[in-house]
């Protein structure tokens, strides 16, 4: 990205340090004296982001916001004023500035707020494209992009199992355990597949009483076969979970259909064609199930010619920061709240947890702790006692005194963290923690000062240089 930058202000040393500024940062700019200079260029090119003074001879800056967002709404403004009083802020901000900065600001805070800028004009043009691109797209019952997440080498077989298999018609069995994401991986077959465009019906072997499973499947002549599974996936994909609980009797059948592509339904004689593409899914062994006489073996050898294994949680848990993080976003949006942050220490825990749940068992607890957690940062005494309590080494690290969270004071809380990490046999605790301590100090310092650099140094007992050194390191800017 190498964004267009255009800077307005009468004044020519504030226009000389963002010359300078910019160009130590390689970012692209212009400089402009005044506000009809900048309307006039405006005719020729658009600007990224515009940084304009409030104050100005002829054009002042909220009508020169104005008149570009008449030309451009999603510009994104950024006013400075040396008139740093509430009512040019507010001002400023309903007639849409993207941020207010009062005079005299940090150069390296203007610049940080350039390059946010930069980004919200990327997202909010990508977000116009993708929003016109629905417009103009077919209606389809099923749009919905599957939701399937990690970089581990498992997870990426599994993605290309689900490249190379989308666009064929075979059928697909899932293995997996519970809260793995079978249905996840059956959809994203669907959405990537030639069938993308008709439905994508799921029915579950283990919600439906048995005795109902073959009408629910296959439809009853005597009513209505609009109803059954088979009718409603028509030209799609019928998805069948734990296809190991389906009865024998519905097995025979389906073996019918995956063979000719032909069901009877229940109560009738003559056979009635399906153009369906039949995907199932299962937790448990089904070779085992053939041994004992409870899978039908030629169904399982149709179903198996395409197989994909999806690994449970433990084994692939450099996954779960790039989960946990999304689904902390996911819970913070549906909420309506700001996304919450793990720390670093429980990001190292639930690494080391079995997760017999697996990933929907790290989605849930990432809804309880948007909800329950009322800071920013959670903690490790914010997770409920049965992960806390877990069967995992990390647990002999937790003391009692880190679950009071009331009573326990931040050297207690500091003192169980490092004997967990010693009886984990971990090394080199102090470039882990020392990062951290000083991260902590740095962001709450900073909050507390609105940002001002000069202040925080104050506060901190540092020099202005260590502070903006220290932000550096430890990607805080």
């Amino acid at each position: 990205m190498n964004p267009m930058i255009w800077v307005i202000d009468d004044d020519a040393s504030i226009r000389f340090v963002f010359d300078k500024a910019l160009e130590a940062n390689s970012i692209t700019h212009r400089l402009f004296e005044n506000g009809e200079a900048a309307l006039e260029a405006i005719k020729h090119e658009t600007p990224d982001v515009i940084v304009s003074d409030i104050r100005m001879p002829g054009i002042d800056g909220l009508e020169l916001i104005k008149a570009v967002h008449d030309i451009d709404e999603n510009i994104p403004f950024i006013i400075m004023t040396a008139h740093s009083d509430l009512s040019a802020a507010i001002d400023a901000y309903e007639e849409g500035s993207f941020e207010y900065l009062p005079k005299p600001f940090d150069i390296e805070q203007a610049i940080s707020v350039i390059r946010r800028a930069a980004v919200h004009r990327v997202n909010m043009l990508q977000m116009l494209n993708q929003k016109a691109k629905a417009d103009v797209a077919p209606v389809t019952e099923q749009t919905e992009e599957a939701e399937i997440i990690g970089k581990s080498p498992a997870m990426q077989e599994v993605f290309k199992f689900i490249g190379r298999v989308s666009k064929t018609d075979l059928p697909v069995l899932i293995h997996g355990e519970v809260g793995t994401g079978r249905g996840q991986v059956a959809k994203a077959l669907h959405n990537h597949g030639e069938r993308k465009g008709y439905k994508f019906v799921s029915l579950n072997m283990t919600s439906i009483p048995q005795e109902m499973v073959k009408y629910e499947l296959f439809g009853d002549i005597s009513k209505d076969l609009s109803q059954s599974a088979i009718m409603k996936a028509d030209g799609g994909t019928l998805f069948i979970n734990e296809i190991s609980d389906m009865p024998m009797d519905c097995q025979n059948r389906l073996l019918q259909l995956i063979q000719k592509q032909e069901y009877s339904p229940i109560g009738s004689t003559e056979p009635m064609h399906a153009n369906v593409r039949i995907i199932a899914s299962t937790s448990h062994d089904l070779e085992e199930k053939i041994a004992n006489g409870t899978f039908n073996s030629d169904l399982y050898y149709r179903l198996n010619i395409i197989n994909i294994n999806i690994p449970p949680l433990r084994d692939r848990n450099n996954d779960i920061p790039m989960l946990a993080k999304h689904f902390l976003s996911q819970s913070a949006a549906d909420s309506h709240t700001e996304p919450k942050k793990l720390t670093s220490e429980v990001l190292v825990f639930l690494c080391r947890l079995p997760w017999p749940g697996n990933v929907r068992q790290l989605k849930n607890l990432c809804k309880y702790l948007t909800i329950m957690v009322t800071g920013r940062d959670i903690q490790l005494v914010d997770l409920p006692s049965e992960f806390l309590h877990a069967n995992t080494p990390q647990n002999k690290a937790v003391s009692p005194v880190a679950t009071n969270k009331e009573n326990a004071s931040w050297q207690d809380l500091l003192r169980t963290w490092v004997d967990g990490k010693l009886k984990s046999g971990e090394h080199d605790i102090l470039a882990e923690a020392v990062p951290e301590f000083e991260k902590v100090m740095l962001e709450a310092t900073l909050t507390f000062t609105g940002n001002h650099k000069q202040e925080s140094a104050k506060l901190l007992g540092w020099g202005r240089n260590t502070l903006t050194r220290k932000i550096k390191e430890l990607n805080l800017s």
